[in-house]
């Protein structure tokens, strides 16, 4: 059963805050503790992004994570950090979802501008949950998830319990003007059902089925553990 034990782990290839001129990418937090947990429970992840080669770190999550023990050491590990240096593309696993259990879509600011639309990523995901795998989002990662249709015309996450990044959360670090679209509200308006944790930047994931979300990366702990949870379940 070696081939339910590799994690796609899919990172953003963008950099820049809109208009902002600011940095962004992927968030360390949501990727470094999934992943870190899913290797312990004996998962390969591999780690793809729509440009492929280096998928760009958010330098404001370092900083925001240099208490969190977990985060630094995956900074620090040489094999992971290779990894996301040198990412697949996309592209090349158009027609192989099979061989992994579950895919997954960290946060960050990033996703919001390259993950929404795109066409690959869009189609690995949705094949890979109609072969009855796991698909996973955290913070800003469901994004990503908002526009994947089934074989039969229907939006995966519509009438599905989801969470992700809130829009009041959004506000608070001002970046609402920022980004394209919303998470929240564009979930919501895509017919899923949203939930929250009952104050900002609290814990909440949700699992639906095989469809996993996190709301941030406080949630990015728990949102690793319901991946595994979720795969375990997959397959009984």
């Amino acid at each position: 059963m070696a081939a339910h034990k590799k994690v796609l782990f899919i990172l953003t290839s963008h950099d820049q805050l809109g208009n902002t001129g600011k940095k962004t990418g992927w968030y360390a937090e949501e990727v470094g503790e999934p992943a870190t947990i899913l290797k312990n429970h004996g998962y390969e992840i591999v780690f793809a992004s729509p440009k492929g080669g280096k998928a760009p770190l958010d330098p404001g999550s370092v900083e925001a994570a240099k208490d969190n023990a977990t985060v630094v050491a995956f900074l620090n590990d040489k094999t992971f950090q290779d990894q996301i240096n040198n990412t697949h593309k996309v592209e090349d696993f158009v027609g192989h979802e099979s061989q992994f259990a579950a895919i997954v879509y960290p946060g960050g600011h990033g996703p919001m501008f390259d993950l929404e639309h795109d066409e690959p990523s869009l189609r690995v995901t949705a094949a890979a949950y109609e072969a009855g795998k796991v698909v996973g989002a955290v913070c800003h990662g469901p994004i990503a998830l908002t526009d994947v249709t089934l074989s039969d015309g229907s939006l995966l996450l519509k009438g599905k319990n989801v969470t992700g990044f809130s829009d009041d959360e959004e506000r608070a670090v001002k970046l609402e003007d920022a980004v394209p679209t919303l998470l929240e509200t564009k979930l919501k308006r895509i017919g899923a059902i949203y939930h929250k944790a009952d104050q900002d930047w609290g814990v909440k994931v949700v699992t639906d089925g095989r469809v996993v979300t996190g709301q941030n990366p406080a949630s990015a702990p728990g949102f690793g553990e319901a991946i595994h949870a979720a795969i375990q379940n997959a397959h009984h």
